[in-house]
């Protein structure tokens, strides 16, 4: 088994991932942490986190996995990789969950564009894991749920267990060994940080609120618009408290708040009544959670 992860960590290596080693039979990295670092090799000179000391060297991979049958993670900030995590619902799940699988290609339907065809593994859960390259230039976060349900993503910050590892619920294996495709253009817009323009930045505080309140609503409003089926409802009331801060410090109206949350989940496909509930119990809850208001 050792000779087997060996193999699958300098193939990783070969195609210029940095590896870094797992626990056996685990997803948690065996490296040393900051309050037990020995102060020697690699971190001779101070504490190397384990993003720093993944690596591409067969050399020293080989003797990471010389006596150890170390799993095998892919460091994917310093491999200019960005992995979207497709998971399965947990045992506890209510009946009928969508599976990330099912929710991307709802996202990818929704977004007019055809499931992307890359490199791709199959998780010891059941999920998939779809790897990209980043664009250039650029360097995202991880996210959590951004995308959808059961959906995040890796990139800086972030790892994957790799193919050839495994874990008492099963395998990592390669379902499609296509090169990794680059990150599709949409798939990054939403992924992207959002950041307030230089403009916005040097306005005064009152009207900056104004504008970012009103970028705000519009974002919010075409990421409803958007969601695919079975993140629809989670979407709308994400959004509505989101939103709700800017109702209660008088930044927006709550009428226009509920018109455009209204309009962005019929869009989805979301009955009235069901939008109006979600948007007026989530608005709710926002405003009571912010109740500083600039509103005599």
């Amino acid at each position: 088994m050792t000779t087997h992860l060996l193999a699958a960590a300098l193939d990783a290596a070969e195609r210029g991932w940095h590896v870094l080693p797992l626990r056996p039979a685990d997803k948690r990295p065996a490296l040393h942490g900051e309050s037990v670092c020995p102060l020697i090799g690699d971190c001779a000179g101070g504490h190397r986190k384990w993003e720093d000391r993944a690596t591409t060297d067969p050399d020293r991979i080989r003797r990471a996995w010389a006596d150890r049958p170390f799993n095998i993670g892919i460091a994917t900030g310093p491999s200019r990789l960005v992995v979207v995590d497709l998971d399965m619902p947990k045992p506890n799940s209510s009946k009928g969950t969508p599976s990330g699988a099912t929710t991307f290609g709802a996202l990818c339907e929704r977004a007019g564009q055809p499931l992307p065809t890359t490199y791709r593994t199959r998780t010891a859960s059941g999920g998939h894991h779809l790897y990209f390259t980043a664009p250039p230039g650029t360097r995202l976060s991880n996210s959590a749920g951004r995308l959808g349900k059961l959906i995040d993503t890796r990139a800086w910050g972030g790892y994957v267990v790799a193919p050839g590892s495994f874990t008492p619920t099963g395998p990592y294996t390669v379902t499609d060994s296509t090169d990794p495709a680059a990150l599709p253009d949409w798939l990054y817009a939403l992924l992207k940080p959002r950041q307030a323009s230089q403009a916005l930045m040097a306005m005064p505080s009152s009207s900056k609120a104004s504008r970012y309140a009103t970028a705000a609503l519009t974002a919010e409003r075409a990421a409803v618009a958007s969601a695919g089926e079975g993140t629809r409802n989670w979407t709308l009331i994400r959004a509505a408290r989101a939103l709700g801060r800017f109702v209660a410090s008088g930044d927006l109206s709550r009428s226009e708040v509920e018109e455009a949350l209204n309009w962005g989940g019929l869009a989805a496909g979301l009955r009235e009544k069901e939008c109006a509930a979600a948007v007026t119990s989530a608005l709710n809850w926002s405003i009571a959670h912010n109740p500083t208001s600039r509103r005599a």
